[in-house]
Protein backbone atom coordinates (compact mmCIF):
# COMPACT_ATOMS: atom_id res chain seq x y z
CA UNK A 1 0.00 0.00 0.00
CA UNK A 2 1.31 3.44 -0.94
CA UNK A 3 0.12 6.39 1.17
CA UNK A 4 0.12 9.88 -0.30
CA UNK A 5 -0.03 13.01 1.85
CA UNK A 6 -0.72 16.55 0.71
CA UNK A 7 -1.53 19.88 2.30
CA UNK A 8 -3.43 23.02 1.44
CA UNK A 9 -5.90 25.65 2.51
CA UNK A 10 -8.65 24.54 0.09
CA UNK A 11 -10.59 27.77 0.55
CA UNK A 12 -13.34 28.66 -1.95
CA UNK A 13 -13.10 25.11 -3.27
CA UNK A 14 -12.77 24.91 -7.07
CA UNK A 15 -11.89 22.51 -9.89
CA UNK A 16 -8.16 23.14 -9.43
CA UNK A 17 -8.44 21.65 -5.93
CA UNK A 18 -10.31 18.64 -7.30
CA UNK A 19 -7.69 18.14 -10.00
CA UNK A 20 -4.65 18.19 -7.72
CA UNK A 21 -6.27 16.00 -5.06
CA UNK A 22 -7.46 13.47 -7.62
CA UNK A 23 -4.04 13.37 -9.30
CA UNK A 24 -2.37 12.96 -5.90
CA UNK A 25 -4.69 10.04 -5.04
CA UNK A 26 -3.87 8.35 -8.34
CA UNK A 27 -0.22 8.14 -7.23
CA UNK A 28 -1.07 5.71 -4.42
CA UNK A 29 -3.70 3.66 -2.59
CA UNK A 30 -4.53 6.13 0.17
CA UNK A 31 -4.73 9.92 0.27
CA UNK A 32 -4.28 11.86 3.51
CA UNK A 33 -4.94 15.62 3.36
CA UNK A 34 -3.75 18.24 5.82
CA UNK A 35 -6.04 21.27 5.72
CA UNK A 36 -4.27 24.44 6.88
CA UNK A 37 -5.69 25.94 10.05
CA UNK A 38 -7.14 29.45 9.94
CA UNK A 39 -4.15 30.65 11.98
CA UNK A 40 -1.64 29.02 9.63
CA UNK A 41 -3.39 30.49 6.61
CA UNK A 42 -3.21 33.95 8.16
CA UNK A 43 0.53 33.53 8.73
CA UNK A 44 1.03 32.46 5.07
CA UNK A 45 -1.27 34.93 3.31
CA UNK A 46 -1.90 37.70 5.83
CA UNK A 47 -5.64 37.03 5.65
CA UNK A 48 -8.06 34.51 7.06
CA UNK A 49 -9.81 32.07 4.72
CA UNK A 50 -13.33 32.81 3.53
CA UNK A 51 -14.51 29.43 4.87
CA UNK A 52 -13.68 28.27 8.40
CA UNK A 53 -11.22 25.45 8.94
CA UNK A 54 -14.09 23.18 10.06
CA UNK A 55 -16.02 23.87 6.85
CA UNK A 56 -12.92 23.33 4.70
CA UNK A 57 -12.22 20.03 6.46
CA UNK A 58 -15.80 18.94 5.86
CA UNK A 59 -15.61 19.86 2.17
CA UNK A 60 -12.33 17.99 1.58
CA UNK A 61 -13.52 15.00 3.65
CA UNK A 62 -16.56 14.63 1.41
CA UNK A 63 -14.47 13.78 -1.66
CA UNK A 64 -14.59 10.08 -2.56
CA UNK A 65 -10.85 9.94 -3.35
CA UNK A 66 -9.77 11.44 0.00
CA UNK A 67 -9.29 8.83 2.72
CA UNK A 68 -8.46 10.97 5.74
CA UNK A 69 -8.24 14.67 6.64
CA UNK A 70 -6.53 16.42 9.54
CA UNK A 71 -5.81 20.00 10.60
CA UNK A 72 -2.33 21.28 9.66
CA UNK A 73 -1.05 23.70 12.31
CA UNK A 74 2.42 24.52 10.92
CA UNK A 75 4.38 24.34 7.66
CA UNK A 76 7.43 23.33 9.70
CA UNK A 77 5.81 20.14 11.01
CA UNK A 78 5.55 18.38 7.64
CA UNK A 79 8.02 15.69 8.74
CA UNK A 80 6.00 14.96 11.88
CA UNK A 81 2.75 14.69 9.91
CA UNK A 82 4.46 12.42 7.36
CA UNK A 83 5.67 10.08 10.12
CA UNK A 84 2.35 10.17 11.98
CA UNK A 85 0.42 9.10 8.88
CA UNK A 86 3.14 6.77 7.52
CA UNK A 87 3.17 8.60 4.20
CA UNK A 88 5.33 7.34 1.35
CA UNK A 89 4.94 10.37 -0.89
CA UNK A 90 4.39 14.08 -0.23
CA UNK A 91 2.55 15.84 -3.06
CA UNK A 92 2.49 19.63 -3.34
CA UNK A 93 1.54 22.10 -6.06
CA UNK A 94 4.38 23.33 -8.27
CA UNK A 95 4.15 26.80 -6.73
CA UNK A 96 6.07 25.18 -3.83
CA UNK A 97 8.86 23.64 -5.96
CA UNK A 98 11.99 23.06 -3.88
CA UNK A 99 10.43 24.29 -0.64
CA UNK A 100 9.93 20.80 0.79
CA UNK A 101 12.85 18.91 -0.75
CA UNK A 102 14.30 18.57 2.78
CA UNK A 103 11.47 16.17 3.62
CA UNK A 104 13.02 13.31 1.63
CA UNK A 105 16.31 13.50 3.51
CA UNK A 106 14.63 13.78 6.89
CA UNK A 107 11.88 11.15 6.44
CA UNK A 108 12.68 9.12 3.32
CA UNK A 109 9.34 10.26 1.91
CA UNK A 110 9.36 10.96 -1.83
CA UNK A 111 8.39 14.54 -2.79
CA UNK A 112 6.43 15.25 -5.96
CA UNK A 113 5.35 18.70 -7.16
CA UNK A 114 2.31 18.62 -9.46
CA UNK A 115 1.40 21.34 -11.92
CA UNK A 116 -1.52 23.45 -10.87
CA UNK A 117 -4.61 23.82 -13.04
CA UNK A 118 -3.95 26.76 -15.38
CA UNK A 119 -6.02 29.94 -15.11
CA UNK A 120 -7.58 29.27 -11.71
CA UNK A 121 -6.55 30.09 -8.17
CA UNK A 122 -8.42 30.80 -4.98
CA UNK A 123 -6.81 34.25 -4.72
CA UNK A 124 -8.02 35.14 -8.23
CA UNK A 125 -11.55 33.87 -7.49
CA UNK A 126 -11.70 35.94 -4.28
CA UNK A 127 -10.47 39.07 -6.12
CA UNK A 128 -13.08 38.63 -8.87
CA UNK A 129 -15.87 38.19 -6.33
CA UNK A 130 -14.72 41.25 -4.36
CA UNK A 131 -14.87 43.37 -7.52
CA UNK A 132 -18.45 42.31 -8.19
Amino acid sequence: MKTIITFGTFDVFHVGHVNILERARNLGNKLIVGVSSDKLNYSKKNRYPIYSQDDRIRIVSSLRFVDEVFLEESLDLKDLYIREYNADTLVMGNDWVGRFDWVKEKTGCEVIYLERTPAISTTEVIEIVRKI
